[in-house]
């Protein structure tokens, strides 16, 4: 299944406490679940957050469905792009 890197920009999220961020886990896992129910094949990996931004690794059948749990979640999709590989510091010695 394609993955996908979302940068999201969302003011003031580096500085979120834990009681929201976990509220905002729980609204997107609740879009998640909500679509997941309606035979739509996404799913969320993690997410790092940094400053005012946000970058999410979703698996997602196709990028209409991110766009879809952006606009069902409210949080923004500023940027979607699908990643077309990974490498680390062990890619080096293949």
């Amino acid at each position: 299944m394609p993955k996908f890197i979302i940068e999201r920009d969302i003011p003031d999220i580096g500085s979120a406490d834990d009681a929201a961020l976990s509220a905002a886990a729980e609204k997107s896992n609740s879009v998640l679940s909500a679509m997941q129910s309606e035979d739509k094949d996404i799913s969320w990996e993690h997410s790092y957050v940094v400053g005012n931004k946000t970058f999410c690794i979703y698996n997602s059948a196709d990028e209409a469905l991110i766009h879809e749990h952006a606009e069902r979640s409210g949080f923004p999709a500023n940027t979607i792009s699908e990643i077309k590989s990974q490498i680390d510091p062990t890619t080096a010695d293949e």
